[in-house]
């Protein structure tokens, strides 16, 4: 296991100093943020990030994420061209060495939640989802909009897009699954790429979208569209594991088995009723997962992919964006690479 820490660059109020003090840690993952969706990456840009990285002493061998267009999602008419810049990001992360690529194929909206400071009982504040709050947040009603929404579309345009996605489908959208990922796949194979999708966050359609990488079968037939370690999974706690009815431990044992893996985030959640959940503390009585089992399935599996720290909460009076502070995520990382070394050390004196 290698353990990784998210950072937005140079607008990110957290110094990579201060992420190199984290004990443990051997990487950043990353992106280029100034780049509009569907243009390339310009080399220079990608090296220049990584020499940033490498100067502090950690690894770039992470992206997270190169977007994919909506475009490409819904099959427009410009699919092809932009597959193809895809394609040539895809090539120029490998001149630079990246070896993984996260990205998501959800519609419109990234990962959503209906409250981004809510207080806990121990004055922490932390995001959360409740089914309550979401019906005052349907875009096509409200003007309100959260991190993960894309506010480039206007209010108009945007409606416009949830109706097409509305009018393709579940089906539809896995169609242009499989053709973005028969044309991405063979490529990352022959740079040494290895490419994970991340699963919807909450998995479960919203405002009446569609969303497909949500459960286990859902997995089991994405995996199917190309059979390459090439076309992998981000296996994350936090979106999976805000289902009942999804067993993190046992997809952790079941994907990561097969090698189609490279890249992990964890977090915890606690589950409550009516698919409301709240993100909680890393450790594992704070929430409904149990980080002990599912690292013990990681390390039974022969895992030797990145893994992230996730969603934090705010701590100690720090501001920043929301979910991405330092104090909380360093406090995630240290504990579960404790946990790591006590598996380690238990299977040595075996």
């Amino acid at each position: 296991m290698k353990m990784t820490f998210r950072w937005y660059g140079q607008e990110d109020t957290i110094p990579l100093s201060y992420i190199r003090q984290i004990p443990g840690m051997t990487g950043i993952v990353s992106a280029i943020y100034d780049v509009p969706v569907g243009e390339i990456w310009p080399l220079v840009k990608i090296k220049s990030l990584k020499e940033e990285i490498e100067k502090v002493g950690l690894e770039f061998k992470v992206v997270e994420s190169v977007p994919v267009h909506e475009n490409i999602k819904l099959g427009l008419s410009d699919r092809d061209q932009l597959i193809g810049n895809y394609i040539e990001n895809i090539k120029n992360l490998a001149k630079a060495g990246i070896e993984v690529i996260c990205y998501n194929f959800m519609p419109v909206f990234d990962w959503t939640r209906t409250q981004l400071d809510k207080r806990l009982e121990d004055g922490s504040t932390t995001l959360v989802y409740y089914q309550d709050q979401l019906k005052e947040m349907n875009p096509e009603t409200s003007e309100l909009a959260l991190p993960g929404w894309d506010t480039s579309y206007t209010k108009e345009e945007l409606n416009g897009l949830i109706a097409k996605y509305k009018l393709l489908g579940e089906e539809g959208l896995w169609e242009n699954l499989s053709y973005f990922i028969q044309k991405i796949i063979p490529v990352a194979e022959q740079v040494g790429i290895k490419m994970a999708i991340h699963p919807d966050d909450p998995p479960w359609n919203i405002f009446g979208i569609p969303r497909i990488i949500t459960n286990e079968s859902n997995l089991d037939r994405f995996l199917a569209l190309y059979d390459s370690e090439a076309n992998g999974i981000t296996l994350c706690s936090g979106s999976l594991g805000c289902s009942r009815e999804n067993d993190f431990v046992k997809l952790v044992d079941k994907y990561a088995r097969k090698n189609r893996v490279p890249f992990a985030h964890l977090r915890n959640v606690k589950i409550l009723d009516n698919n409301d959940f709240e993100e909680s503390a890393h450790y594992s009585l704070c929430g409904s997962l149990n980080m002990v089992d599912i690292l013990q399935a990681f390390n039974d599996s022969g895992f030797s992919g990145y893994i992230r720290p996730d969603h934090g909460r705010m701590i100690w009076g720090e501001t920043g964006k929301p979910g991405y502070g330092l104090y909380d995520r360093a406090l995630g990382s240290v504990y579960l690479t404790g946990i790591w070394e006590t598996i380690q050390r238990s299977k040595e004196e075996i």
